[in-house]
C-alpha cells in the first residue's frame, strides 16, 4: 500500500511567536500535547495532523524548517526499502506510546523526513 501523508511539524525557534503567527493567519488551533512546548493541531486538513515545537536536531541533522511525516503499514520493510534505495536512516525506530514507531531518514538528495507505522487507533478508517 503506497505511504500517506499523515503529519507535518513546524520547527520554531520562537515557539510562542510561531504559534500566534499560525492562529492569526491559518485559523488553527493549537493544543497541547507531549512534552512542553509541543503543540497540536488538528483542524489542517481532514485526516491530517500538524505539530509547533521547538526547533531541534535528528540524528545530528538540525531540523531547518518543517518536517513531514509518511504513514507506512511496515517500519522496518519501510526502513530496509529507504537502504535499498540509496537512502539513510539518521533515527531508528522510536516508540512513541499510544501514536506508533517513528524513523527519520534521508533521502538521496539530502532531504529530512519521517516515516511512522501508526497505531491501529489513530487513523481508524
Amino acid at each position: 500500500m503506497p505511504a500517506t501523508l499523515r503529519h507535518f511539524a513546524i520547527n520554531a525557534d520562537d515557539v510562542p511567536r510561531a504559534r500566534t503567527f499560525y492562529e492569526t493567519v491559518f485559523g488553527w488551533t493549537f493544543q497541547p500535547w507531549g512534552p512542553p512546548g509541543f503543540y497540536q493541531v488538528r483542524d489542517a486538513g481532514k485526516g491530517f495532523r500538524g505539530a509547533l515545537q521547538g526547533r531541534r536536531d535528528v540524528g545530528g541533522h538540525r531540523m531547518p524548517g518543517m518536517e513531514i511525516t509518511f504513514g507506512v503499514d511496515d517500519i522496518d520493510a519501510t526502513v530496509a526499502s529507504i537502504e535499498a534505495a540509496g537512502g539513510k536512516v539518521i533515527m531508528p525506530p522510536f516508540h512513541i506510546e499510544t501514536v506508533g514507531k517513528l524513523i527519520f531518514f534521508q533521502d538521496t538528495e539530502g532531504n529530512i523526513a519521517g516515516a511512522m507505522q501508526y497505531e491501529a487507533t489513530q487513523w481508524p478508517e
